[in-house]
């Protein structure tokens, strides 16, 4: 087993990448899902898209119980096996299960009953994804206090996710070729889900967790958000994510319709593809510069980029295949830095967060992150199927001016904005690594003088 127990050395490459494995599968079944799902229940299956939108909708709401209690008890876990791998241990299977719901409808269903199925799949699958993901990242968090060792644990998770994410665009790309799309879904899904799964499980039974954090976890669970609230580090990161997730999740949802309906001639998983090869192969370099120029003046770069990447795709139309390409690429590579510094910046502030409350929180820190997320990428979907089918979009058919004008603005518009919005508000960070420097120096000092208390 994989000691995962020195807090401040630099961690071997073999650890970390035991550690990132598992999100191949997760990153494949999350983006999967964002990226298709809708595509796939309104022209495959002919769902209303407003029913689409109503489901995930409904999930983001549960999600808001979840995501909570996920990131409570297993902060709160004790057992010899430790806090996180408990939960991916029993978790693992229930994804892969759940997962392959959204895509295996049987084809009998319509109507009401199909709109239940998909329902009872995709609120599934959000929950225990969170039983996975929340536990995943907080272990993450605990391999390395170092503040640069952070960003490299948290880019190799974001390159492995990226791998599956690539993946799973490469999947869609035979899948839009495919004269039996529902078929050939249902078997790379099935695929998936066992490799995930079993993924999981030889991560969870390789590493060793820290123990001395165990018994440290929150009192309550609404005194994780008390804290959370109180913590002026968190709320902005957490008002600046959900902003940033939410212009970015217009990538996924929206790229197959901007690619069909507006630029027409353009295969969308080749674009989104090209959006993961710049996310993925500029990991290194947000790894490297995040030492010269800091987190926050790397991220802030990244949401000014971005923002500015997605608006230009407002004047994208039909034919502008090339200029596609390129703004993916750029958005791709921007949008990577964000991934990769996000959860780097996270464990920074739960070390805030302890030396404020003697309490280790990772769990229900990433559980409130992961909401963020899970609900900008709802909220994108809803408002994406209500404004399609109020503009008078109809299925697999040439649109008219406004359908196409609605997805553009969809597109660039809204994103830009968030962008914006978040980047103004990222300005007042201040937890930089000087401050953390000092943060870990009296975390030190605590923990020395409680030792003895320990022993005795």
């Amino acid at each position: 087993m994989e000691d995962a127990s020195a807090p401040g050395a630099r961690l071997p490459n073999r650890l970390i990448l035991i550690y990132a494995v598992p999100t191949m599968g997760i990153g494949f079944m999350f983006f999967f899902v964002v990226l298709y799902s809708m595509k796939y229940a309104t022209d495959v299956l002919l769902m209303a898209p407003a029913a689409v939108s109503l489901i995930f909708g409904v999930s983001r709401v549960l999600d808001a119980v979840t995501d909570p209690l996920a990131g409570y008890f297993s902060d709160r876990t004790q057992s010899r096996h430790g806090r996180r791998r408990p939960w991916l241990l029993g978790a693992a299977l229930p994804l892969g299960g759940a997962f392959l719901m959204i895509w295996a409808a049987p084809l009998a269903l319509q109507g009401a009953e199909l709109v239940a199925w998909m329902a009872v799949a995709v609120v599934a699958f959000y929950a225990v994804m969170t039983l996975v993901n929340v536990p995943h990242q907080s272990w993450g968090a605990e391999l390395s206090e170092d503040y640069h060792e952070r960003t490299r644990i948290f880019g190799m998770r974001h390159l492995m996710t990226n791998v599956g994410t690539v993946t799973a665009v490469l999947c869609l790309y035979f899948i839009t070729q495919s004269d039996d799309p529902r078929g050939l879904v249902l078997l790379l899904t099935t695929i998936f889900s066992a490799f995930t799964v079993i993924a999981i499980v030889s991560a969870a039974l390789s590493l060793r967790e820290r123990t001395e954090f165990q018994g440290r976890g929150p009192q309550a669970v609404l005194g994780v958000y008390r804290d959370l609230g109180r913590n002026p580090h968190a709320r902005l990161i957490m008002v600046v994510y959900f902003i940033e997730s939410l212009g970015g999740s217009t990538i996924g949802v929206l790229t197959p319709y901007m690619a069909q309906y507006v630029i027409l001639n353009i295969s969308f998983p080749l674009v989104v593809l090209t959006y993961m090869i710049a996310s993925t192969i500029t990991v290194p370099l947000w790894t490297a510069l995040s030492r010269r120029v800091g987190k926050k003046a790397l991220w802030l770069s990244s949401m000014v980029v971005t923002s500015l990447g997605f608006g230009c795709f407002f004047f994208v139309g039909e034919g502008d295949v090339l200029v596609s390409y390129v703004l993916a690429f750029i958005l791709g590579a921007a949008g990577g830095c964000g991934n990769v510094i996000a959860p780097s910046v996270t464990s920074d502030v739960v070390d805030w967060d302890e030396l404020q409350t003697g309490e280790r929180k990772e769990g229900g820190y990433f559980a409130a992150f992961s909401f963020m997320q899970k609900s900008a990428a709802g909220i994108t979907v809803m408002l994406t199927g209500f404004a399609l089918q109020l503009s008078g979009y109809v299925p697999n058919a040439v649109q008219d001016e406004t359908v196409r004008l609605t997805i553009s603005s969809l597109y660039a518009l809204f994103p830009l904005s968030c962008y914006c919005i978040g980047a103004l508000l990222f300005t007042r960070f201040s937890l930089n690594e000087a401050a953390h420097e000092k943060v870990k120096a009296l975390l030190a000092e605590r923990r020395a003088s409680l030792k003895p208390e320990a022993a005795s």
